[in-house]
């Protein structure tokens, strides 16, 4: 069978990788043509290429699979498995950076025989009495008998085939920026497997740690504080992670030095958008959509790629399963991602919308089920809370199982129990040092000039 996918991030590569390996051809066209050999990648199209990722077990499981060579350029390159916090030797997925992820895998599709990797703008879908039949490229026509969109959540080129998606902007913003640890350094502590995040009244705090020594760190907030808006600049950045002990414990000129200037993030979605258009029927059989483009989460939980390998693995079984009947296949795989992919867009829109109602200052609210943060910040005062919460963390358990515990948690809560914050400045103290610190930037640039 002929395939194109549209899309060459992590899930058009690793599709297109596993469908090669089965005997069918396969064309992969994005409008960015890859790295140029140089260290930096300004990846076309993908905001969050250089901002902080996490690969999951999940991941590391789909590669060892399928393409265990990657998987071995990955630690070739200087990715580093992750181990549970406490728990050495527990598997929990891969420190590595969104570049080196990418540049590996897109090395192992370029010479994987039957995968063609073309650079253009793909402007339509072609279809014939109702079936996908190619893509047009620059007027030229891509002849194919599947067609897998995997060009993310924005893109516009199926958006008339399908029906609305649902959900949105979640209402946090955020900033980041790379380090380099020093040689000999130690590492800073942790306390989730990617690295370390500290949660706070108005804001959030992470650090994740990446290949090759690199790491980055994270300040998230909500998208309507302006006052911490003046984050994404250089002195407010440096002010805040001296005063938060978790990111100062890395980011100490001791222990690391900035490889990058702050990396501003766009917009964050939450957002999920199924196989079927709007009269509830698959619009062209042979067009099936995949990763981004079916489901986006805040970045915050790690979960964007793992998500998307999880859908590329079944679509792959589907496609084995279903042969040329695509639309069984459309609808077998649409069913599938609204039992084990919807449900993590849910919890993080609930989840989300939950913290920026606390971060606005509010209570918590024992009217309504507890988030799942609330829940997993619970298990500190209750180890049975624990038990349920490991596995929903490592997403080896769907948000459901949470179920189980929200009455023990939520009865914790009535007791007047609240997560205690950790060391560092709260909101309001935050927002000073951040406004000391552009002011005295603006001030000293007002001189220079």
């Amino acid at each position: 069978m002929r395939a194109v996918i549209v899309g060459a991030g992590p899930t058009g590569l690793y599709t297109a990788i596993a469908l090669a390996r089965r005997g069918h051809q396969v064309t992969v066209i994005d409008r960015d043509p890859g790295p140029d050999g140089g260290q930096w990648w300004d990846r076309k199209g993908v905001m969050q290429f250089h901002h902080p990722h996490f690969f999951r077990q999940q991941v590391a499981d789909a590669l060892l699979a399928e393409m265990p060579e990657v998987w071995q350029g990955l630690l070739a390159a200087g990715a580093a498995p992750a181990s549970l916090p406490g728990q050495p030797g527990a598997p929990a997925g891969l420190h590595c950076r969104r570049v080196t992820f990418e540049r590996v895998l897109r090395a192992a599709a370029e010479t994987e025989p039957g995968v063609l990797l073309r650079t253009g703008h793909v402007d339509e879908v072609c279809g014939e009495r109702g079936r996908a039949a190619g893509v047009m490229v620059g007027g030229h026509r891509v002849h194919a008998d599947l067609v897998i969109d995997a060009g993310g959540r924005s893109g516009r080129l199926t958006r008339a085939l399908r029906g609305p998606a649902e959900g949105g902007d979640c209402g946090i913003a955020y900033v980041s920026r790379q380090y380099k640890m020093l040689p000999g350094a130690a590492d800073g502590p942790v306390n989730m497997p990617f690295g370390v995040v500290v949660t706070y009244p108005g804001y959030l705090a992470a650090v994740f740690i990446h290949d090759s020594r690199i790491l980055s760190v994270l300040i998230a907030r909500a998208s309507t504080d302006r006052q911490l808006a003046a984050l994404r600049t250089r002195a407010a950045f440096e002010a805040a992670a001296r005063a938060v002990p978790a990111l100062a414990a890395w980011t100490d000129p001791g222990r690391s030095r900035p490889l990058t200037p702050v990396l501003p993030g766009g917009r964050l979605y939450n957002s999920y958008r199924g196989q079927l258009n709007d009269a509830g029927r698959v619009a062209l059989d042979g067009l099936i959509f995949a990763g981004d483009s079916v489901c986006t989460t805040n970045p915050a939980a790690g979960r964007g790629v793992t998500t998307s390998l999880l859908q590329a693995r079944q679509l792959i079984s589907l496609l084995e399963e279903h042969g040329r009947d695509l639309t069984s296949c459309s609808l077998a795989f649409d069913s599938w991602c609204a039992d084990h992919i919807r449900p993590w867009f849910e919890d993080h829109v609930y989840w989300d919308t939950d913290l920026i109602r606390r971060w606005s200052g509010q209570d918590v609210n024992l009217t309504h089920p507890l988030p799942s943060d609330l829940i997993m910040a619970a298990a500190q005062a209750d180890p049975e809370i624990a038990k349920a919460v490991g596995p929903y963390a490592t997403m080896q358990a769907l948000p459901g199982s949470l179920d189980a515990v929200q009455a023990r948690a939520r009865a914790i809560y009535a007791t007047g129990w609240r997560p205690p914050m950790p060391p560092g400045p709260a909101r309001d103290e935050l927002a000073d040092l951040v406004t000391a610190a552009a002011s005295c930037r603006s001030n000293r640039a007002e001189d220079a000039a």
